[in-house]
């Protein structure tokens, strides 16, 4: 799940992350009355959508005077703003965030990951930060520094200071800097998030550090412990089919292809997808119905996958473990009977009750293509998709 800018920014609050006084608005209206809230001489207006690059796309513009803040913001708000993140389609801008100017004398980069590899947290910093971070991480990975911390000590003073060391922050501004990171370490743990960004962290001219930037994702899991964070959903912000996915338990995520896939666990699910790739094909979707797929929650699943128009084959594969397949057979016929299935339908089944499944797909009369084998499954789904 991810949030909003002004969202992630009342998290850091919380946990005493120093952060610019900037008042969320949905109108044009409420963005000039914040604007005269917050006073100043100089305001930012700025696009909440869940993508990064608003700066390169038009979305964070300076304004100068409250009549400059009103026009920006009827430029700003209701645009389809295109970034690399939000695709060619482009995001719709629902929300602003106005904001105080600050004073840069220097922009930073930080950010926190959980990294598997290591079965640590990595803290990732940078002197480069801006909008060309990725830039730089692809081009100058040296420039980018890392520490792997220890989950059951947190980072220290030490690590905290040598990475604000490391990039750059003066000495006399290190401490505050190391304050910074380890308040962010501090949110990023307590609130399960799976990402903690800050892009800029900026060096005041009075020597501050500031949080001029949050981002946030996090892990859909743990959001159960975390009720003030699920209230923070903009479903505006989410595709509507994994919208509607959701509803019924299913892990649905639309791709760019033509075959759409309805499989029973995620690993099953990946490697039918790769599956597809490599005999010539294009997924149209990630769904994994579960252990404990239901008639409903299948037919469901139909539902979703063919309001994608682009699908012009399904592939049906199961492993009857905790699923038995008979249940899973019985699905997929009611499914394809309450949507009038009109594309080309691969059934690949095995594991518990397979004869017993595959005989119900052979006397309901449906024409369905079996296989047997995961290749000879995604031979035929390509071919019918042709």
């Amino acid at each position: 799940m991810k949030i909003h800018e002004y969202q992630g920014k009342e998290l850091l609050r919380k946990f005493g992350v120093t952060v610019p006084r900037g008042i969320p608005a949905f109108s044009v209206e409420e963005a000039v009355a914040a604007a005269e809230q917050l006073g100043g001489p100089v305001w930012v207006v700025k696009a909440q959508i869940h993508a990064g690059g608003r700066g390169k796309g038009g979305g964070v513009k300076l304004a100068r005077s409250v009549d400059e803040v009103r026009q920006l913001s009827t430029e700003i708000l209701g645009m389809q703003l295109i970034t690399h993140q939000t695709g060619p389609a482009g995001q719709k801008v629902r929300r602003l965030l106005i904001e105080e100017g600050a004073d840069i004398k220097k922009e930073y980069y930080v950010g926190i990951v959980t990294d598997r590899g290591t079965q640590r947290v990595c803290v990732m910093a940078s002197s480069e930060g801006g909008m060309d971070i990725e830039e730089v991480a692809e081009s100058h990975p040296e420039k980018i520094l890392k520490v792997f911390v220890d989950p059951g000590t947190g980072l220290t003073d030490g690590e905290a200071e040598n990475l604000a060391r490391g990039i750059g922050v003066p000495e006399t501004s290190v401490k505050k800097a190391a304050a910074e990171f380890q308040k962010l370490y501090k949110c990023y743990w307590d609130t399960d998030s799976s990402l903690a960004e800050i892009n800029p962290l900026i060096l005041t001219g009075s020597g501050d550090i500031i949080a001029l930037d949050a981002k946030f994702n996090f892990d859909t899991n743990a959001l159960f412990r975390h009720p003030e964070i699920v209230a923070y959903r903009d479903i505006d912000e989410e595709d509507p089919a994994e919208v509607e996915a959701s509803k019924h338990d299913l892990a649905y995520i639309q791709l760019d292809g033509n075959i759409g896939c309805l499989v029973n666990g995620a690993g099953l699910a990946m490697a039918t997808m790769d599956t597809i790739k490599l005999f010539g094909g294009e997924p149209a979707n990630f769904l994994d119905v579960g252990g404990s797929a239901t008639e409903e929650r299948v037919t469901e699943a139909f539902k979703i996958m063919l309001a994608n128009k682009g699908t012009k084959a399904i592939l049906v594969n199961i492993f009857g473990g905790i699923m038995r397949c008979d249940v899973i057979a019985q699905g997929v016929i009611t499914a394809c009977k309450a949507v009038n299935l009109s594309v080309p339908l691969v059934v690949r089944m095995k594991g518990t009750n397979e004869e017993l499944g595959k005989q119900l797909l052979v006397d309901s009369g449906l024409p369905i293509i079996s296989a047997d084998t995961m290749a000879e499954a995604a031979t035929r789904v390509v071919a019918a998709a042709k």
